[in-house]
């Protein structure tokens, strides 16, 4: 005689490996926590990322050095005579962009993550990288110089913003945006942006080839404080709406049945944090490229720790982003003796296995893919 599994135990089996949510006390202790350790991981990494390099400074003169320009006479000066330069003119500069380009990439993501209620959401779903792709390429192969050597950002920024656009008029019907005709319009677009980026590099000399695949791999190299001062008030304007649309966030993840009554407009949510994720991706490719996986791997961790409060959410994301690409950046100058490797290829290289890792833990906790 076959026994037959009780319904308790089915329940039981199904729940196996599941985790039992810890309390919003514990959740709100282990977030502080999490952020105060993200900022002062941030400061440490400044300090060995600007002392790194060709020329060595200790981490105890870089400090001086911030110091003395903040008036405050603490700390040794670097010992080098050009130290200070270089320090001033090339790496903090290089670092700020770094910081700047992570934690706008993350809040995005961590925005596109909110408006889609999926956690697989990252900002290429609106076609805005591809865009910028494909008007940077343009830039570069015929030759446009009306902006001097602003020309490349100035083209992504604006193809950023009219495929994000484009998506979103698509997608639009009776007055509604749904999400899945958003996701599949902008898988559309991002492929027409795919050819016609594949036959702008056809069209191009084998110099221009070279520079579209180099700025398609992403890298900081070319920062320059005068850069960071354009992407620095965008960045600024786009974290602080993300931040003031956090509440609505939360209601929205109840489901927008539920958001409707709680008094949200739904579809005007949508369309303002689909056009600041459409700014803050293209202001951060704009100035360094591609840079894979920021958006979409570090809001999902930054969520299992501070839970799924979306403030919590965004400014640990906006923390880790900056926190992850100056550690990118860091290994991208120092790992090949007189190389700088491209940013988004690490980011990619490291970026993926450790996603599908989060894919397959997703699984076995929750008995389902995420």
């Amino acid at each position: 005689m076959t026994a037959t599994a009780s319904p308790v135990s089915k329940v039981s089996t199904a729940n196996r490996g599941r985790r039992t949510p810890a309390p919003p006390a514990v959740r709100r202790t282990r977030a502080t926590l999490f952020l105060t350790g993200l900022v002062v991981a941030l400061v440490a990494v400044v300090l060995v990322s600007a002392g790194s390099g060709q020329l060595r400074i200790a981490p105890d003169e870089v400090a001086g050095s911030i110091l003395h320009r903040l008036h405050l006479d603490l700390g040794p000066m670097p010992s080098h005579p050009r130290g200070d330069a270089t320090l001033w003119t090339v790496r903090f500069p290089r670092i700020a962009m770094a910081l700047l380009v992570g934690a706008t990439l993350a809040v995005a993501g961590a925005l596109m993550q909110g408006v889609f209620g999926n956690p697989l959401a990252e900002p290429g779903v609106v076609g805005v990288s591809s865009g910028a792709a494909a008007a940077a390429a343009a830039a570069i192969v015929f030759g446009l110089g009306f902006a001097g050597a602003w020309t490349i950002a100035a083209c992504a920024f604006v193809g950023g913003l009219a495929t994000t656009l484009l998506v979103y008029l698509l997608s639009r019907s009776d007055g509604r945006t749904e999400v899945v005709t958003l996701v599949l319009t902008g898988i559309a677009v991002n492929a027409v942006a795919g050819a016609v980026l594949a036959l702008l590099m056809f069209l191009g000399d084998t110099q221009a080839r070279e520079q579209i695949v180099f700025w398609q791999l992403g890298s900081l190299g070319g920062s320059r404080w005068q850069y960071v001062w354009v992407v620095a008030p965008i960045a600024a304007a786009g974290i602080l709406v993300a931040f003031l649309a956090a509440g609505s966030l939360d209601l929205l993840a109840l489901g927008e049945r539920s958001a409707r009554h709680l008094g949200v407009h739904v579809e005007r949510l949508r369309i303002v944090l689909i056009v600041v994720v459409a700014l803050l991706t293209a202001a951060a490719v704009s100035f360094c490229g591609i840079v894979a996986f920021v958006g979409l791997v570090v809001p999902h961790l930054v969520r299992m720790v501070t839970g799924p409060s979306h403030l919590m959410l965004l400014v640990g994301s906006c923390l880790a982003g900056g926190l992850v690409l100056a550690v990118a950046d860091l290994v991208a100058r120092t790992l090949v003796a007189y190389a700088d490797l491209p940013l988004g290829m690490l980011t990619s290289l490291v970026g993926g296995p450790f996603f599908f890792w989060l894919l397959r833990r997703a699984r076995r906790t929750a008995g389902g893919w995420a």
